[in-house]
């Protein structure tokens, strides 16, 4: 080909589009640095600890709330989504930085908690928009797909934070100035670049090595941040040196981009890999067709070998097509709907058992590590810790290692063992519950343990559900099913967060103003020191983790049938 074919593979090249995605995943996880941006908020405004909670009950709505993205994907271009999160993202918070910078009059609460719904839903079209494209074009490896893609979403708080210390911002309110400006930039730079481009058609042999360079990037890229965190921790870095390092990260995210570079300009496709793709495609339509006719199985025929049974197979379905339109049978149609691996909409998969039990582990499991993320400012600042900003970037890159760590052991699981998907997440769920119980009893170091911890475990789930969600019910809505299950975070954040940790915080507060016989005042900032003013939060978290373990053993029960058939005969 010459250079124009190949430019013109090039941006029609699927790992080119997911590269994009990922880029565009880096900025669509800015909810997570609510824990640095509510201390400011809270300073600025002259807020109590349950008006912070509602704003952080408001973001959380808003980076769930995507039920308009879901839907738009499947009858728009999904560059349309993307410019329609960045619009939002641009004015809400916007506007939430012109308050707290008082360059607008004070806003009642209420108006703040919109602004922040309305900036945090943009991440929603990000999320969705990559999301769909990845698993459409990757169908066959959707857990390192979904695992990656949602790793840099994790990230994308650190890499902020990172960014932000190269400006010499006269205040820490420039932050939310950031969190405004360098998303919207950013997605509407590849927004055109992110869509489906027939990727199913684009497999190749080398694909495994693309991931295994894919992964090794993931893992320098979070042990470079950690490495900088702690250097910026030990000792006082001059500016030149900050910049450098910053510079030296956003190579590191910039890196993917020479997947695609080498496989359209520096590589052929052999003929083995044509050959490959080939066979992949007969096998796909033997699948199906075996999915079709699986009802009518019959012993004799389970016991033919391969070649046989397939032969046997094609032979009854000439025989059925023809019969069918010559009119002598009427071919019967199911009536009871899609079954599980099937396409599902949104509506029939909300009435199948499997589905409520992956939402509700998911409410109370994913619902515990955001309320433990919203409030770590607080945790840190109650524990004597000034700067905050290091523990949400911790607990950003062990979110970031979660979600591809979770993606890539649970699809050893299922393409090794054809185990069930979400035997991962209840292993995630009982780290999760051990390391809050840790913190719960006044542990020494409890901090650090629960930052890297429900970082990790939080990030794992965003991983495996997402994966199992397109296994188990299809790919046709996917958008809208994701976006579902993303309700279940603001639904227990909104309990655990919103009543349960501030309500614990305040009450902690006031008695210890009791104690220094000091009279709280109305208007008066709530302040609580010490483990104690989250340590109950965390104990009564953990037991909901360990109800969350028992659903998602519910869930592996109950669908170790429908793995087999989807995985096992891909054990050799």
């Amino acid at each position: 080909m010459g250079l124009h074919e190949k430019t013109k593979t090039f941006f029609n090249n699927r790992w080119l589009v997911f590269v994009a995605s990922m880029w565009v995943q880096s900025c669509s996880g800015l909810g997570y640095l609510f824990g640095s941006i509510s201390p400011v908020i809270k300073k600025s405004m002259g807020y109590n600890q349950r008006q912070i909670a509602m704003l952080g009950v408001a973001k959380d709505i808003g980076d769930a709330i995507g039920f308009i993205p879901g839907s738009l994907c499947e009858i728009a271009p999904i560059w349309v989504v993307l410019f329609i999160g960045a619009v939002q993202n641009f004015v809400g918070y916007g506007l939430v930085w012109l308050t707290t910078t008082h360059t607008l009059p004070e806003l009642p609460l209420w108006v703040l908690c919109v602004c922040i719904f309305v900036g945090t839903n943009g991440e929603t079209y990000f999320n969705t928009g990559a999301l769909v494209s990845g698993v459409q074009n990757f169908p066959k490896n959707r857990g390192p797909v979904v695992g990656i893609s949602k790793g840099f979403a994790g990230l994308s708080g650190a890499i902020l934070t990172q960014v932000y210390t190269i400006f010499n911002f006269p205040d820490q309110s420039y932050i939310i100035f950031l969190v405004a400006v360098g998303p919207t930039i950013v997605v509407l730079s590849v927004m055109f670049m992110v869509r489906p481009v027939g990727g199913h058609r684009q497999g190749r042999e080398s694909d495994d090595t693309s991931f295994v360079f894919l992964y090794s990037v993931c893992l320098i890229l979070a042990a470079y941040l950690l490495g900088v965190l702690i250097l910026q921790d030990l000792i006082v870095l001059n500016q030149t040196t900050v910049t450098l390092l910053t510079v030296g990260l956003l190579i590191l995210v910039l890196l993917p981009i020479a997947i695609p570079v080498y496989l359209v300009f520096f590589s052929e496709n052999l003929p083995e890999e044509r050959l490959l793709l080939n066979e992949d495609e007969k096998k796909d339509g033997n699948e199906m067709i075996m999915s079709e006719m699986e009802d009518e199985k019959t012993s004799e025929v389970d016991l033919l070998s391969a070649y046989e049974r397939q032969k046997r197979i094609s032979h009854l379905q000439a025989r059925l097509v023809q019969a069918a339109a010559d009119g002598a049978v009427r071919v019967k149609r199911r009536k009871k709907g899609p079954r599980r691996g099937e396409d599902f909409t949104l509506m029939q998969a909300l009435v199948k058992a499997d589905f409520l039990l992956m939402f509700f582990s998911l409410v109370l499991a994913s619902g515990s590590g955001l309320t433990i993320i919203d409030n770590l400012g607080q945790m840190c600042q109650s524990l004597g810790y000034e700067n905050p900003h290091i523990f949400v970037s911790i607990i950003s890159i062990w979110n970031f290692l979660g979600r591809v760590g979770g993606g890539y052991f649970s699809e050893i699981i299922v393409r090794k063992y054809a185990y069930p998907r979400p035997i991962a997440m209840g292993v995630v769920q009982v780290v999760m519950a051990g390391s809050l119980f840790y913190y719960a009893i006044g542990a020494p170091g409890a901090i650090y343990i629960v930052s890297v911890v429900i970082g990790l475990c939080y990030g794992a789930h965003w991983a495996i559900f997402p994966s199992t969600a397109s296994e188990l019910f299809g790919l046709k809505s996917f958008g809208a099913l994701y976006n579902c299950l993303a309700l279940a975070s603001p639904t227990g954040s909104l309990i655990f967060s919103g009543v349960i940790a501030s309500g614990i915080y305040d009450y902690e507060a006031k008695k210890q103003m009791t104690i220094n016989h000091r009279i709280f005042q109305d208007n008066e900032e709530l302040t609580c020191y010490g483990t104690i003013c989250y340590s109950i939060t965390c104990g009564i978290l953990s037991a909901l983790c360990v109800i969350a373990v028992a659903l998602s053993m519910t869930v592996v029960y109950r669908t170790k049938g429908v793995y087999a058939q989807l995985y096992g005969n891909s054990r050799t």
